[in-house]
């Protein structure tokens, strides 16, 4: 019988050619729990990692990322940590090499600066400082600038002062009053971010809360302060009614490749219905500019919305998704921010997200926290699938709130407040749900999905991890008509 030799060439290509195999989501385990119960007493605090992490602000400094933040501590106890001699104190620092394993380095401050204390005592009927909020870090030559805040909660009686040093891990020394503010103030000088202008070389401090809004005011170079002594900036973001509607975290960056300033910032009660805003502006001083080409100085709900309160199935969910900082690394972006497990809220986890910019230049967060997933290009086939879908929607419930915080015995969310899944199959036909249809663009790795009559023309596709499921899988992010993030997840 004769025999037929098939060309080795042709084996090659109907190997990997006609019968590529079609991605599967593959189990994975977590880096770390969500839940740290465990260890949450005042003798671990080494293992904290990214744990009771508050308003963190990052930047990469060698080969780490070095993350300070407020020292908000779940289940706080001073007097258990002085019983112990544990160096509690006052902005907490951690540093990774991969933006996932976190090493919790200490305090950056033994104590409030004692000029900080006395500004606030003065100047709010007696009430005392009790912590240092909202730090950032940013490099001068060889020299760490440490800005900080000290402030009396629900008072404009607020201080942002400057540490220096010339170790991201200190020790730091005192350089003085960058701004302060009190009752007679129109804004609040807390959470400070600081951004220098490339082609100028000029320093911006941008800064604020629901006191008034959000301000920016020019820095010496020379030495972190204000450039002009007393001076404290113009308005640049503002809310309609600060009693309701909390606006306040201010983060500012700067994109090179598309020549814009993106300032990010918070709306809403940090323990609840917390989510993060973005503008757009081409000076670092603004005008910033929405969603809608609107001047957010203006009081309208200003979009889009990039995180919110959500939850996916398998979990109990995530409050006070905000306060968010960004740290860039050759060209990837990250978001950093505050986190708290449902349904208490109590327990405050840091989760880090990946950054992509669209086709129109608005930035999207990734719908799960970065694993250090290895970037990958995915094929058509490999998109048709189970996929859990989230729309994120800005907070609906009317609260009742002072200061722009919820009032005691409300700090959990009401069921409409959480952004929940829903199930969608995109079929191998082109099919989306029931009345839909998909199509994805290989070259691009852009997914356009048609559901309920809406058209959503551009969903970021790309590889990650599926922390409810603890797997690797196809993640996507993107924006609707309106602005609003549109997240999904490959479950099957």
């Amino acid at each position: 019988m004769k025999q037929h030799i098939i060309p080795v060439l042709f084996l090659v290509f109907y190997i990997s050619g006609c019968h590529q195999a079609t991605f599967k989501p593959t189990p994975n385990p977590n880096p770390w729990e969500d839940n740290y119960l465990a260890i949450s007493g005042m003798e671990h605090y080494k293992h904290w990692g990214a744990y009771n992490v508050h308003d963190p602000a990052c930047k990469k400094i060698g080969g780490y990322y070095y993350t300070y933040s407020t020292d908000a501590i779940y289940n706080e106890n001073r007097k258990e940590a002085a019983e112990k001699e544990i160096p509690i104190g006052y902005i907490q620092i951690r540093k990774s090499k991969d933006l996932v394993d976190w090493e919790f380095v200490g305090w950056a401050l033994s104590k409030i600066p004692r000029e900080a204390t006395e500004w606030v005592h003065q100047h709010s009927g007696g009430r005392e400082a009790t912590n240092i909020w909202a730090p950032y870090i940013v490099q001068h030559n060889d020299v760490y600038r440490l800005y900080y805040c000290v402030s009396a909660f629900g008072r404009k009686t607020s201080y942002i002062g400057l540490a220096e040093s010339p170790s991201p891990e200190g020790p730091w020394d005192l350089k003085g009053c960058v701004v302060r503010t009190d009752n007679e103030s129109i804004m609040n000088a807390i959470d400070p971010s600081v951004i220098v202008d490339p082609e100028t070389g000029k320093w911006w401090m941008h800064y604020g809360s629901f006191f008034g809004g959000l301000f920016c005011v020019e820095l010496d170079p020379a030495t972190g302060l204000t450039k002009t002594e007393n001076d404290q900036g113009h308005l640049i973001a503002r809310r309609a009614n600060y009693r309701k509607d909390n606006l306040e975290a201010p983060e500012i960056i700067y994109h090179p490749g598309l020549k814009k300033y993106f300032l990010f910032y918070s709306y809403d009660p940090l323990m609840t219905t917390y989510n993060v805003r973005v503008s757009r502006s081409n000076s670092p001083e603004g005008p910033f500019y929405n969603f809608s080409d609107k001047d957010v100085r203006d009081t309208i709900n200003s979009f889009p919305i990039l995180t919110a309160p959500y939850r996916f199935e398998g979990h109990s969910g995530w409050a006070g998704v905000a306060h968010c900082g960004v740290v860039e690394d050759n060209g990837r972006y990250f978001m950093l921010h505050q986190a708290r497990l449902s349904p208490q809220n109590q327990l405050m986890v840091l989760h880090i997200r990946e950054i992509f910019f669209n086709s129109d230049g608005w930035p999207v967060v990734s719908p799960e926290r970065y694993a250090g997933t290895t970037p990958r290009s995915f094929r058509t086939h490999d998109i048709a699938g189970e996929w859990e879908m989230i729309r994120i929607i800005e907070p609906l419930h009317e609260r009742q709130l002072e200061a722009g915080q919820i009032l005691w015995g409300e700090g959990e969310l009401k069921d409409k407040e959480c952004n929940k899944s829903f199930k969608l199959d995109l079929r191998k036909n082109g099919s989306a749900g029931t009345n839909g249809k998909w199509s994805f663009t290989e070259q691009k790795q852009i997914l356009k999905l048609t559901i309920d009559n809406e058209e959503i023309q551009e969903l970021i596709i790309f590889a990650g991890q599926d922390w409810e499921n603890e797997q690797e899988t196809i993640l996507f992010t993107g924006l609707d008509s309106r602005g609003r993030s549109v997240w999904g997840k490959r479950v099957k």
